[in-house]
């Protein structure tokens, strides 16, 4: 991106936040339509030019939804997923699977840059702040999950996927779900590895493993298990979920639905508008129109289109 063009946009963005009144379409139509590495130009070039912070100017200027998709958007993605990781560590409830999305959905890189960004603003690890909100079954699976480094390679080791299939079906039919092996299992071994051994559980054992870790649809501690496993192997599906329960005849979950949008505009959002489409017979764009207004829709809706152009 050309200077002339971040001086630019900075100078818009100043206009935009001039006068009565907050020209907000100016402001989609300039941040909606830059990726991660233009937003920290023009967040840079905006605090040398004006020595005013961008995100707080954003702040002053916005409201409700809106505003927190504008926001979210305009993070560098490492603090992005640290502000939510840490939202969801001081609101943790046990149906809350946001701490599983970000620990098993980013790559190792990310995941460690995220903890970076999350010791520089809260000057503390995200591994102690899981630990001290999560308790029981809950803390023995997410302080490894957010801790771990995985291995990223696309070697597989065919007898340990068969011995670890074996081991998983074990505990499984034990309905010893908080096993160690399990959630080592799970924590531990490269997503590659988790695809050959749960592919083996499917071959040999008959169920898909999320089926047999189904038993009690109540049990929220199984479906943050179910949420582990989906997060790992088949990321567009579970994102297909959340947005489909963020966008329902009860009424839209706003958080749910501007979390999704800002963290995977640049990610795979495609491949998740396909699996949406395909899931509920009707476009995620014409979903999220019928269900949301304004400037918030407007957004969300350039950001979907993000990867498109």
């Amino acid at each position: 991106m050309a200077t002339l063009s971040v001086t630019e946009d900075c100078e818009q963005l100043r206009k935009a936040f001039a006068g009565w009144g907050t020209n907000e379409g100016l402001i989609i139509s300039i941040l909606a339509h830059r990726n991660a590495a233009q937003i920290k130009s023009i967040r840079q070039t905006y605090a040398q030019t004006y020595g005013e912070d961008l995100l707080k100017d954003l702040n002053k200027e916005l409201s409700n939804d809106f505003e927190r998709v504008v926001l979210l958007w305009t993070l560098d993605p490492a603090e992005r997923d640290a502000f939510l990781a840490n939202e969801a560590t001081k609101r943790w409830t046990s149906s809350n699977q946001v701490l599983v999305e970000i620990a098993c959905t980013r790559t190792s890189q990310q995941l460690l840059l995220a903890k970076q960004a999350y010791h520089a603003r809260f000057k503390r690890s995200l591994e102690e702040d899981v630990a001290y909100h999560t308790s029981g079954d809950f803390r023995k699976l997410l302080v490894p999950l957010v801790g771990t480094y995985r291995y990223e390679g696309e070697e597989v080791n065919m007898t340990l996927a068969k011995s670890e299939a074996k081991i998983l079906h074990e505990k499984i039919s034990e309905k010893a779900y908080n096993h160690e092996d399990v959630i080592r299992i799970l924590a531990t071994r490269s997503k590659a590895q988790i695809n050959a051994t749960l592919n083996h559980y499917k071959n040999e054992f008959g169920n898909d493993i999320n089926k047999d870790l189904k038993t009690d649809p109540k049990d929220e501690f199984l479906a943050i298990l179910r949420a582990t496993v989906k997060c790992l192997t088949r990321p567009e599906k579970y994102f297909e979920k959340v947005l489909r329960l963020a966008i329902n005849k009860r009424g839209t979950d706003e958080g749910a639905l501007t979390r999704v949008v800002t963290t995977r505009a640049e990610i795979d959002m495609k491949i998740i508008k396909e699996e949406y489409h395909k899931r509920n017979s009707v476009t995620l764009d014409h979903a999220i129109g019928k269900d949301t207004t304004g400037d918030y829709e407007k957004m969300l809706l350039a950001l979907i289109g993000h990867g498109d152009a």
